[in-house]
């Protein structure tokens, strides 16, 4: 296994010349890689404006481009519009950096959570927090509660479905790693195989042109698509929850991160004193209910 040579630090920090040969070839353990070789404070400690971040005084947040509406607006993640870019500066300034102090870093949804050291703080990019992501990533807790969503044209077979069941037989699409798609193959279990696309922007272009008579997404994605994008298109219902809890967003962080809790600890405590509402009420207003497919 490859390790970059800031890894090879935190394993063998304190070891002597001799253990230093025989340790570069053995993965770091969670304590080691949450040892603080970054800049700024050790692990333990969440002091404002003073965490081991990947550059001493500033904080690196990633998300994927194009950053899609209503989570960003003008593809501008840095401009603080939309719902994930208001989070993320609130996120930050908790932690005790400004505007000025935050880096944003372009990173594909699926390198996200991919494993492997990360090159950002922290990523934001509506990653749904799941047991299979968590073996390779850590999440902060959950910044948003979210369902998934079925939309199609308008007058069309698919716009006509009421229920799980009324969307078997038909060709369904989503993008690829997204709980979208696993709710295609684990919830509908269609009898003909998904269409999996590296974006969303693929699989909207596949249901306007007819290859695909249904693309899943996030509801309030499915809302802005049928809104601004695709208006001919609509929504035809939304999934209950599976398992009896809610899918959530969560931040996305290098697997044993020293962040970790100082960011989870940021999350807590603007959902407590009713941050997270307020900016899901200014941006993400607009995702009202929609019928439940059961």
């Amino acid at each position: 296994m490859y390790l970059a040579p800031r890894v090879l630090r935190r394993a063998v920090a304190g070891a002597t010349v001799a253990l230093l040969a025989t340790a570069v070839g053995c993965a770091p353990q969670p304590d080691d890689k949450a040892a603080s070789t970054h800049s700024g404070s050790s692990a333990d400690s969440c002091a404002k404006g003073e965490l081991a971040t990947e550059t001493s005084g500033k904080l690196t947040i990633a998300t994927d481009e194009p950053a899609y509406e209503p989570w960003f607006k003008d593809d501008k993640p840095a401009n603080g519009q939309g719902f994930e870019s208001a989070v993320a500066y609130a996120v930050a300034e908790q932690l005790g950096y400004g505007r000025s102090a935050v880096v944003w870093q372009s990173v594909p949804f699926n390198k996200a959570y991919a494993p492997g050291e990360k090159t950002f703080d922290f990523d934001i990019n509506q990653v749904s927090i799941s047991d299979e992501r968590k073996k390779a990533v850590d999440f902060s807790s959950g910044y948003y509660d979210v369902r998934q969503a079925v939309i199609a044209l308008k007058g069309t077979k698919a716009a006509e479905a009421t229920s799980v069941a009324d969307l078997k037989g038909l060709k369904l699409g989503a993008q690829v790693g997204t709980t979208s798609l696993d709710y295609i193959d684990d919830v509908v279990k269609p009898t003909r195989d998904a269409a999996v696309y590296a974006k969303n922007d693929q699989a909207k272009s596949a249901l306007k042109n007819g290859q695909v008579d249904a693309i899943v997404t996030d509801l309030p994605t499915a809302f802005y698509i049928t809104a601004a994008e695709v208006t001919d298109a609509e929504i035809v219902g939304q999934f209950e929850n599976q398992g009896g809890t809610p899918e959530q967003f969560g931040l996305v962080l290098d697997k044993g991160s020293a962040l970790t809790s100082c960011v989870t600890g940021a999350v807590d405590a603007l959902r407590q004193n009713g941050t997270l509402a307020k900016i899901e009420q200014r941006w993400l207003s607009d995702a009202v209910d929609a019928p439940v497919l059961k």
